[in-house]
């Protein structure tokens, strides 16, 4: 991809972020998956960390190499023409240095944003410190715009997602964490496992940059989120974990049942339609 082409993909999910109504990112694993999500008319595309580790094999969490995560959103980034944004977990690194390598890896294999989260995997010290997220985000920041590459920052916070820390202060906490990133350089504040429509209101009053939320059984619709003024909703491992469900379910009817019903319906891909994702 050319530095123009990245250029022109990267403006456009900026402006992705600046509609009047929230815009669902759906998140793929593989290049097959990225490319039905085009075909269905997403406008981008982000990556799912724990898809793409756990269909290699890896559990999620960092645990795959990163140089096969790299090779899949480069993969991926190369089969579609939507921008595609990278979930590099908390940045495959602890330095700032290891952070920056990794980002100008996914950069280099064509994607125009990322997604760094704030969640050690530690359960001793499970959410790194204010102070050590605001250098990375900083210098994510400085490397963007002293090499023309204009990445869009999705800070993520993982305080709701873990549980972490006291209930009583975690949104107070939140909020700290939110103008922190904001005012290190973030374009976006992602709060996966925030899904109270009051606390949303709250953190929507509290922060000026956009807000991006996750797919859960519990989150208020879009419309509702648009209203509120939420710009961007992820769809996370969710499609992945569905497939595999379907995927599952398919096998316990052969096993079970003897019959082939979900695998052979007339709604089902056809071998000829696969082929032509893949030209």
């Amino acid at each position: 991809m050319s530095s123009k082409e990245q250029s022109l993909k990267a403006n456009t999910f900026h402006r992705l972020h600046q509609q009047s109504s929230t815009f669902v990112l759906p998140n793929a694993w593989d290049v097959i998956s990225a490319k039905m999500f085009e075909e269905c008319g997403f406008k981008a595309i982000g990556t799912t960390s724990a898809g793409i580790a756990a269909s290699l094999g890896y559990l999620d969490g960092q645990s795959i190499p990163l140089n096969k995560m790299v090779e899949t959103i480069e993969n991926i980034a190369k089969s579609v023409n939507v921008p595609v944004s990278a979930d590099i977990e908390a940045g495959y690194g602890v330095t700032v240095e290891e952070v920056l390598e990794t980002v100008k890896a996914v950069a280099a294999a064509g994607a125009i944003g990322i997604n760094l989260e704030d969640g050690t995997g530690d359960p001793d010290s499970p959410i790194f410190d204010i102070s050590s997220q605001e250098e990375k985000i900083a210098a994510i920041k400085e490397l963007s715009e002293s090499s023309n590459m204009r990445l869009f920052i999705n800070a993520r916070t993982d305080l709701y997602w873990i549980n972490a820390g006291d209930s009583s202060t975690r949104f107070r906490e939140a909020v700290n964490r939110a103008k922190a990133y904001q005012d290190a350089g973030a374009d976006c504040i992602f709060i996966p496992g925030l899904t109270d429509r009051t606390s949303i209101k709250k953190i929507r009053e509290e922060i000026a940059c956009p807000i991006n939320l996750l797919v859960d059984p519990e989150i208020p619709s879009i419309s509702e989120l648009s209203e509120i003024g939420i710009e961007r909703l992820s769809c996370g491992s969710g499609p992945f974990r569905a497939t595999l469900t379907y995927l599952r379910s398919i096998g316990e009817e052969i096993v079970n049942n003897q019959t082939f019903h979900q695998m052979t319906n007339g709604d089902v891909l056809s071998y000829r339609k696969l082929t032509e994702f893949i030209q």
